[in-house]
């Protein structure tokens, strides 16, 4: 049985127990992982492996050996309870071994889960799973993670006080993030709270949301944007240690003041340029811009992505200028300038 993307995020949370099995497939095997692990501890629970209840498999070891499948299925455990036999990195050459598992599969035998990368409409593995009377198929695809299993993810952290600013901020950190860095983020920000009763606040979210970005660099940047010249040159100094390139360093400085430009041009002000950015900013880095945009003006900040034009060209040729003088120099001369 095929599930559609509403049906198999509802399958994920409580999956069928006397299912035959699930596979879930997919281009992103982070998304594909995420979703499998959900299936699997809802099915087994946590100490399914250490109670020997979850027997895992290989596509290419199956490959090798095509009873090993159907050994797992029907294999009696020493602990009592659910079992589950999970195949991993499953292909279309693997549905043949596959097969003839599912088809022996009976009641009380262990579930079969299979993880699989993108599948066309016509792979064997597919129609082998959509053509079983008690098996399903998912396909995981790109789109963020709806409300309901937004909400889902913060109740499995702990977190019950969740207003709704900070709401609005984990939306758009589940649209900016990996599934999996989405989840461990909010995981983090559990144990962040800890017994904590208060409601949950956007600088704690943004204390434990990942940098996109080396913490120095955000910081130069920051400390550019602000005028604060004579902190240019410790932090830069920092940067340049772990390896950036004054190049890599020009790009990044670009991109931020790029951001300025259009928060600055918005005819709703640089507050609601700002928050029609994507990737989306959040948290209090989402006011810092908004004041720093609001701050250079519009006019201010086209001279500054010209002067960074002219030096990112000066750091590409072929010109003998020390490269880290040259950016070093653009800082400051930037940070000046609003002044």
């Amino acid at each position: 049985m095929k599930l559609n993307s509403r049906d198999a995020a509802a399958y994920f949370r409580k999956p069928d127990p006397k299912a035959a099995g699930i596979l879930i497939y997919g281009a992103d095997a982070m998304r594909v992982a995420t979703k499998r692990q959900e299936v699997i501890a809802a099915l087994v629970g946590p100490e399914a492996e250490a109670e020997m209840r979850l027997t895992r498999i290989s596509g290419a070891d199956l490959r090798k050996d095509a009873a090993l499948l159907h050994d797992a299925i029907k294999a009696q455990g020493f602990f009592p309870g659910p079992r589950v036999a999970f195949v991993e990195d499953a292909t279309d050459g693997t549905a043949k071994a596959i097969e003839p598992a599912l088809a022996d599969w009976a009641p009380g035998d262990a579930q079969v889960i299979v993880t699989a990368g993108q599948l066309n409409a016509r792979s064997a593995l597919r129609k082998l799973f959509e053509g079983h009377k008690s098996a399903y198929a998912a396909g995981i695809y790109d789109d963020p993670p709806d409300r309901a299993e937004i909400e889902a993810i913060i109740s499995a952290a702990g977190l019950s006080q969740v207003p709704g600013d900070v709401m609005a901020a984990i939306t758009d950190l589940s649209r900016a993030l990996d599934p999996g860095d989405f989840r461990q983020t909010i995981e983090k920000l559990g144990l962040y709270k800890g017994d904590d009763s208060s409601p949950v606040t956007v600088q704690e979210l943004d204390l434990c949301a990942p940098r996109s970005n080396e913490a120095d660099l955000d910081d130069l940047l920051h400390i550019v944007a602000e005028c604060r010249h004579g902190e240019i040159g410790p932090v830069l100094s920092r940067l340049y240690a772990q390896g950036i390139a004054p190049v890599g360093l020009c790009i990044g400085t670009t991109r931020h003041f790029r951001a300025l430009h259009a928060a600055a041009s918005d005819p709703g002000g640089a507050a609601a340029g700002i928050g029609r950015l994507r990737p989306p900013i959040y948290g209090p880095r989402r006011d810092r811009m908004a004041r720093q945009a609001g701050k250079w003006g519009r006019a201010r900040l086209e001279r500054a992505l010209s002067l960074l034009t002219e030096t990112d060209l000066q750091l590409r040729s072929s010109s003998n200028a020390p490269a880290h003088a040259l950016m070093e120099r653009a800082l400051i001369r930037l940070a000046m300038m609003v002044r």
